[in-house]
């Protein structure tokens, strides 16, 4: 199931919609490439408690390249359905809700831009579906994860309460991601905002997530390690990879960099430095590491 929004000059982008397995709508905005077409389609997948417009930015950007993008929202955020059973909020079934996203847009292979948890879902896709990913750039996410960001992570998503205003939503938006995006001024934090909160019928002002999401992060052991993906890695690292990471990434090290890159068979990096978890991907060592990675891949 699929539908189209009339696009418009402020809106560069179509809104679609698809079905999951279970019958839970799936929003995405699709920008259109730029003629001529030079690649594969470009699936951009967000982080735990973001949603399709983390990409407003790049998007376009990616699009002007050539490529057919499509951000999508994964189930729980922005305009995709809440699930009622909070124990589908797994990165499992969010890998098998793009592969049923992936075949009502009619793409059947695509570059995955995966930020954070977007990274996770994309490794899952090449595991499930290998022959749907032809690369990937990873936004500092790998197989193996620091537990102190992921503790970090545990102590704020489904813990922020809806707020009066906008400039109060970026405040919370601040105190939360400041570590990673030290020294931004007043007019960063307020995009922050607006692209991570929604406005409710009652006026108020609250993170575009279901705070259910959080469960999976309840009844684990603090001193566990975290769950290491490598084997999922290790079916993604048989396409071309990008690895974009924060300088002063708490998630995944210099370390776990080195380890990936000794795995897979086309991988490059790039390190932001001065910010943390995840970088937005505009920032232009990113953004002209995308150009070049995107050139060169289908």
């Amino acid at each position: 199931m699929q539908s189209a929004a009339q696009r418009t000059e402020a809106e560069p982008f179509v809104d679609r919609f698809a079905r999951t397995a279970d019958g839970l709508k799936l929003h995405a905005r699709e920008y259109a490439p730029l003629p001529p077409e030079t690649g594969l389609p470009v699936i951009c997948l967000h982080g735990l408690t973001r949603n399709a417009r983390d990409f407003e930015i790049v998007a376009p950007r990616i699009a002007a390249l050539g490529r057919r993008t499509i951000a999508i929202d994964v189930r729980g955020r922005g305009g995709s359905d809440r699930d009622a059973d909070p124990a589908h909020y797994t990165a499992a079934v969010y890998a098998q809700d793009i592969i049923a996203a992936m075949t009502q847009f009619d793409v059947p292979r695509a570059v995955f831009v995966g930020a954070s948890m977007g990274g996770l879902i994309t490794m899952l896709i090449a595991s499930f579906a290998p022959d749907r990913v032809a690369a990937a750039v990873l936004n500092d996410i790998g197989p193996e994860l620091n537990p102190a960001g992921l503790k970090r992570i545990a102590g704020f998503v489904g813990q922020q309460p809806a707020v009066s205003t906008w400039k109060a939503a970026a405040d919370a938006a601040r105190a939360n991601n400041e570590h990673a995006f030290p020294h931004r001024d007043a007019a960063f934090w307020d995009a922050f905002a607006r692209r991570t909160y929604v406005a409710r019928a009652d006026g108020l002002v609250e993170p575009d997530y279901d705070p259910m999401i959080a469960l999976a992060f309840q009844g684990q052991d603090e001193d566990a390690p975290p769950p290491d993906m490598t084997q999922f890695f290790d079916a993604l690292a048989k396409a071309p990879i990008l690895l974009v990471r924060g300088g002063t990434s708490d998630l995944i090290s210099a370390d776990h960099v080195a380890r990936m890159r000794a795995r897979a068979k086309d991988f490059t990096s790039v390190e932001l430095e001065g910010i943390g978890h995840a970088p937005m991907l505009d920032e232009p060592e990113a953004w002209h590491a995308m150009i070049d990675f995107l050139a060169r891949v289908p």
